[in-house]
C-alpha cells in the first residue's frame, strides 16, 4: 500500500465558462476510486472552487480582486464538494473536506492539528479533498496556488508520491504549442531543467502554469517525495505506476513542513538584521538567533510570523519564525539573554528565532 497526493487544477475540472465539467470529474473520481480499492491512501488537492462559482454568479472569467474571488469560492466550494461526495459515494467511498490556510503549515499547533486530522481521515478510509480556504484567506497569507499547497500537503501526510494533473501531458523543452517542443520524460535534478522554457501563463480559470508546477516539484522532491506531472485524463495510468508525463526524482530527505514553507513558499513580514557573528553562528554552527546578534529590524510583524534574517549588506541568509513583535524587538538589540532575564524577567529567556524554526538559504544550507 502506498500514500499518494493527487492535485488537479481548475482548467482540468471546469468548462471555459466556469461550470464543472461532469465528464472530467467522473474520470478523476474513477481513477482515484480504483487506486483506493487497490489499497492505496489518496488525498485529493482540488482546485475549482472559484471556477465553479463563476457560472452561478454570472461572471465571464476569473475575477482579479480578492473579495470577488472569495465570493466565487464560497458559492463554488459547496457545489464542488457535493459533486465529489455523490460520485465517490457511488463507488462506496466517503469524502471529507479539508480547507487549509498558511497558518496550518507554519504555526506549530496548527500544523500538528492538520497532521492529526489527515491521519484520522485516512485511518477511517476517507478520501480527504483539500483546498485553500479562499473564503477567509487574505492576500498576505495565501499559498497563492494549489500546486505549492499540494507539495506541502504531500509532506504533511508523509506521501510516497505526488501526482500533478494538468491540461498538458508533462514538462516540455518549450511551450507545448511550439513545433520543436518535446516532452521531458524524467527530471533527476536541477541540471535537467537548464534551458527549459517554463514561462507560460495559466488558463483563464486557473492561477498557475508550468512555473508553479515545477516549483511544487522542487518542494516535494527536496523533501524526498517523487512527483509525476501529466494530463488529467491519464490520472488512472499515473496512479497505476505507468510511465506517463514527466517524473521528477526525489533529491532530498524529509524535513519539517514548516521549514519547507519557510524555504519555498512563505511571504515574510519583515527583516531582522544580523551581525557577522550571528550569521556565522546560524550558517556554520546551526545555532539559534539570540538578541545579542541582532543589529536592526525592518517591517511590521508579530510573534510567530515568518521573517527574513539578513546580513549587514541586506543579503537573506535564512528565514525563520520570530518569537518577538517588531515593536518590542528594537529594545532588545545587542543584549545577552542573561541581561534580558535580569532586567525584564524570565519571559525573555527565549531566542529571537529558535534553530528548529529557521531555514538556512543559499550555499550554506
Amino acid at each position: 500500500m502506498s500514500r499518494v497526493v493527487v492535485k488537479i487544477g481548475s482548467s482540468s475540472l471546469t468548462t471555459p465558462g466556469g461550470h464543472i465539467d461532469p465528464d472530467r470529474l467522473e474520470s478523476l473520481v474513477d481513477a482515484i476510486a480504483a487506486s483506493r480499492h487497490r489499497g492505496d491512501d489518496v488525498v485529493l488537492v482540488s482546485s475549482g472552487a472559484i471556477a465553479a462559482g463563476l457560472g452561478p454568479l454570472g461572471l465571464p472569467e476569473r475575477p482579479q480582486d480578492l473579495a470577488t474571488q472569495q465570493a466565487a469560492a464560497s458559492v463554488g466550494q459547496g457545489a464542488l464538494m457535493a459533486e465529489y461526495s455523490s460520485r465517490f459515494a457511488v463507488r462506496g467511498l466517503t469524502v471529507g473536506q479539508v480547507l487549509l490556510t498558511v497558518d496550518d503549515v507554519t504555526r506549530r499547533s496548527h500544523y500538528r492539528n492538520a497532521h492529526q486530522t489527515f491521519a484520522k481521515l485516512l485511518e477511517l478510509g476517507i478520501v480527504p479533498v483539500v483546498n485553500e480556504n479562499d473564503t477567509v484567506a487574505t492576500s498576505e497569507i495565501r499559498f497563492g496556488d494549489n500546486d505549492r499547497l499540494a507539495a506541502l500537503v504531500a509532506h504533511l501526510v508523509h506521501a510516497d508520491l505526488l501526482v500533478l494533473l494538468s491540461d498538458v501531458d508533462g514538462l516540455h523543452t518549450a511551450h507545448p504549442s511550439e513545433p520543436d517542443s518535446r516532452l521531458i520524460p524524467a527530471v533527476a535534478g536541477e541540471s535537467d531543467l537548464a534551458g527549459v522554457d517554463i514561462a507560460r501563463v495559466g488558463s483563464a480559470v486557473g492561477t498557475g502554469g508550468m512555473v508553479t508546477k515545477v516549483e511544487a516539484a522542487r518542494i516535494a522532491t527536496a523533501a524526498g517525495i517523487p512527483v509525476v506531472l501529466t494530463r488529467a485524463d491519464r490520472a488512472r495510468e499515473a496512479l497505476e505506476g505507468v510511465a506517463v508525463g514527466t517524473r521528477f526524482a526525489s533529491t532530498g530527505k524529509r524535513r519539517s513542513s514548516r521549514l519547507l514553507w519557510l524555504a519555498h513558499a512563505s511571504q515574510t513580514k519583515g527583516s531582522v538584521v544580523l551581525d557577522a557573528g550571528a550569521v556565522r553562528a546560524l550558517t556554520e554552527r546551526g545555532a539559534s538567533l539570540l538578541a545579542a546578534g541582532v543589529t536592526g529590524v525592518t517591517g511590521e510583524f508579530a510573534a510567530g510570523d515568518p521573517v527574513d534574517l539578513v546580513d549587514a549588506g541586506g543579503t537573506v541568509v535564512a528565514r525563520g519564525l520570530v518569537n518577538f513583535d517588531s515593536a518590542e524587538l528594537p529594545s532588545l538589540l545587542g543584549r545577552s539573554t542573561a541581561e534580558l532575564v535580569a532586567d525584564l524577567g524570565t519571559d525573555y529567556d527565549r531566542e529571537v528565532v529558535h534553530r528548529d524554526d529557521l531555514m538556512i538559504l543559499g550555499p550554506s544550507r
